[in-house]
């Protein structure tokens, strides 16, 4: 029996720095993206695929972000106040959201790593919120979809030209369906020329609970990092979709 995904892992404990100077006071992922932050709509797509716990993982100096998805008890007498809150406060009924935290950044594999705790034997969904996008079913429930036919990790793909590809994570693999790729190979940043196929990662995985283990044994790589890429065990072929 393939167990429902209800956890999501948000890694946001990055520094910033190319959004400098305001990420010096106001972590990246509260930027407001029109009327809300960035990490608000992530949530809101993973509430939508049936999330129910929210797990950011974030740097100590990041408790903005528990703040700010923390429910509000206070008694708010502006009414029009009380209905730009809405939105939010239906959004914290349906999900609970907690943080654990990454030190130092060291990867999106050690981000990953650092929520193996909260998340315990379970798969989890694992939604990068700089990565914003519009789709018909949103993004995550598509991969929800796809893990609850297989059983088996899913991967996020976009078709990239050529000439940018070499600056992405690539896979190579066969197509199984229209639109879902068996994967035989993950490549970080293949160089030019080398690359396997147009198809870079996006920031969507859904990840069974055996990362975990394989994470906390991969070597760190170049500037001390663990890649997730390198911790996914890919001769399984996991979809990706």
């Amino acid at each position: 029996m393939i167990t429902p995904v209800k956890k999501a892992v948000i890694p946001a404990a990055g520094l910033g720095t190319r959004l400098l100077p305001v990420t010096k006071v106001l972590a990246k992922e509260l930027l407001p993206v029109v009327d809300r932050p960035a990490s608000q709509y992530v949530v809101e797509e993973a509430s939508a695929a049936g999330i129910t716990h929210i797990i950011f993982v974030v740097s100590r100096s990041k408790d903005d972000i528990g703040r700010y998805f923390a429910p509000d008890a206070r008694r708010l007498a502006d009414r029009d106040t009380e209905n730009r809150l809405a939105g939010l406060d239906a959004l914290l009924s349906r999900v609970s959201v907690s943080c654990v935290y990454q030190d130092e950044p060291r990867g999106l594999g050690h981000a990953v790593l650092c929520a193996r705790e909260a998340v315990g034997d379970e798969p989890c969904l694992v939604i990068l919120p700089d990565d914003l996008g519009q789709a018909d079913p949103p993004l995550s429930a598509q991969l929800l979809q796809v893990y609850a036919r297989t059983g088996k990790g899913v991967l996020a793909l976009e078709q990239i030209p050529r000439q940018h590809i070499h600056r992405y994570g690539v896979i190579a693999g066969r197509q199984e369906a229209p639109r879902t790729y068996a994967i035989s190979d993950l490549i970080e940043k293949p160089p030019p020329g080398t690359e396997p196929s147009d198809l870079a990662i996006i920031g969507r995985y859904v990840l069974p609970p055996e990362i975990f283990p394989i994470l906390s044994r991969v070597q760190a790589g170049a500037g001390g990092e663990i890649q997730l890429t390198h911790g996914l065990p890919v001769r399984q072929q996991p979809p990706g979709t």
